[in-house]
């Protein structure tokens, strides 16, 4: 299956820099409107088969043009919104979101005992998205394309993708509607082919990946 993971497009709280979780969220700004606006052309090359959001209002915005262009029904999935930030909710300071993205991380290198302050546990969050992934792959759909959130998507890719490790995902964030592509399945396992934009190589990088903004890893990506 090729599967194509997309962030959302910009919010509010993307513009702020807060880790903005919860349910139901808040919707896209502008910008983040004619991001997801964007998103029809930019996939015209994908022969999409199946389409997912979160449950978050931010996703569902965005997939809405890709509905429209594709004529696909979305499957609206709790299991692929964001990592939920807990007792770091709408915090935006730094420390708030060093420690978000290293607990997700830490989940990435196989510590998913270890929970998020005051929410969930890495077990459960890859879990959740596992089971969304495995749901998709099932239905036999040769293209998915699931729109999903930063932090979620980077955390999943570097866990489950052979060519991507945690130093990878840590230091390369994903903007807003952008699309990390990967083939593979759930028995097989995965392979990350593009981020955004940039083909991969079988040790997750690039020449014009590497030295990349690794500074940019503490940025909340909710």
């Amino acid at each position: 299956m090729r599967l194509l993971l997309i962030r959302h497009g910009q919010t509010p709280s993307n513009v702020k820099h807060l880790l903005d979780t919860g349910a139901p969220g808040p919707g896209l700004t502008p910008l983040g409107q004619d991001q997801a606006a964007a998103l029809p052309q930019a996939l015209a090359g994908e022969k999409i088969d199946a389409l997912y959001a979160s449950t978050l209002v931010r996703t569902q915005l965005t997939v809405a043009p890709l509905a429209d262009a594709t004529g696909l029904e979305v499957q609206v999935r709790d299991g692929i919104r964001e990592l939920i930030a807990g007792d770091l909710e709408m915090r935006g300071d730094d420390e708030a979101a060093a420690a978000y993205l290293d607990t997700a991380f830490a989940w990435s290198g196989g510590d998913t005992e270890r929970r998020m302050p005051g929410g969930e546990t890495g077990a459960e969050a890859l879990g959740r998205f596992d089971t969304v992934v495995a749901e998709a792959a099932a239905t036999g759909a040769e293209t998915v394309a699931m729109v999903s959130h930063g932090a979620a998507i980077r955390m999943w890719v570097a866990a489950r993708a052979a060519n991507v490790d945690v130093a990878f995902g840590a230091s390369h964030p994903l903007g807003n509607t952008g699309v990390v592509i990967l083939t593979g399945s759930p028995d097989d396992g995965w392979e990350a082919l593009v981020w955004e934009g940039s083909p991969l190589g079988p040790e997750g990088s690039s020449p014009e990946e590497d030295g990349g903004p690794a500074g940019e890893a503490t940025t909340p990506a909710a």
